[in-house]
């Protein structure tokens, strides 16, 4: 139970940070915006590790870096996907990334329940629907953002299973190694692409919350992967999309085509029957 929590205490903090994050990258550059909420999660995770004082208890924390490397570049992703495309088409199908642990689980002997593989197929047919959309002359197009969505979905399936062993060996120590690392990509790639890093004063408060939301939920990921299986804190933690679309509709009024209004319903739903698997 306790790891249910957790995890779902995850999907929350991810549900804003990657509601509010990714509207501040459409005003000011996904990687000016990710420099800022980076520094400031890295700074919060440091300061809790600090206080608390206690060493890395193990090197399998390490493999906190491929989750990281593979976890921001589909964050950066994300963030493209949202400037480009509307939130609730976007989020749900980066939400498929739930599929890539119960992979993870089959191959290292857990077995789906068919509650599992029909939320798989639920979420295939709802991206398949919400990231086609109507044009002009009624033929179908792609929906802006589904290819940066789907390349987010990639990276953030990646990052489970490496952050949920790491945070089983130690999930203070395998939450710093993770910022830190993914702190690092990013300002590798400002380095070669150079993009203009000033922001107002009155900004960096709401830049800041949103990495401290989004190392909320690395956190609490990593401290259920202590007593949960992979394919069930995973997905569990991947519910976050349900939140980010919520705020969409109340927050921004989106609306998109019925069609897509209904692949986005199949795949929160299938994202829902794999975690009740």
């Amino acid at each position: 139970m306790e790891a249910i929590v957790l995890a779902l205490g995850a999907s929350l903090s991810w549900g804003f940070g990657d509601f509010f994050g990714p509207l501040q990258g459409r005003k000011l550059g996904a990687l000016r915006t990710l420099v800022y909420v980076q520094l400031a999660g890295l700074a919060g995770i440091a300061v809790l590790v600090a206080v608390r004082g206690v060493g890395p208890k193990s090197a399998v924390a390490l493999l906190a870096i491929p989750a990281a490397v593979s976890g921001t570049l589909g964050l950066y992703a994300y963030y493209r996907g949202v400037a480009v495309g509307a939130i609730s088409v976007v989020a749900p199908i980066a939400g498929v990334s739930a599929v890539v642990p119960v992979i993870v689980g089959i191959a290292s002997g857990e077995s789906p329940s068919s509650w599992q593989l029909a939320g798989m197929a639920c979420a295939l047919v709802g991206v398949f629907l919400a990231a086609r959309e109507p044009g002009t002359g009624g033929e179908t197009r792609l929906a802006a953002g589904v290819g940066l969505a789907i390349l987010a979905a990639i990276g953030f399936g990646g990052y489970f299973p490496f952050m949920h062993a790491a945070g089983n060996a130690d999930f203070w120590w395998a939450s710093l190694i993770f910022r830190v690392a993914s702190t690092s990509v990013i300002l590798i790639a400002v380095a070669i692409q150079r993009p203009p890093l000033g922001v107002a004063a009155r900004v960096l408060p709401w830049l800041a919350l949103i990495g401290l939301a989004d190392t909320c939920g690395n956190v609490l990921f990593a401290a259920a992967s202590r007593s949960g299986l992979v394919s069930v804190t995973s997905v569990l933690a991947s519910l976050y999309p349900i939140v980010t679309v919520v705020l969409a509709r109340l927050l921004l009024s989106e609306r998109v085509a019925r069609s897509q209004e209904a692949g986005i319903a199949l795949t929160l739903a299938g994202v829902a029957l794999i975690s009740a698997g």
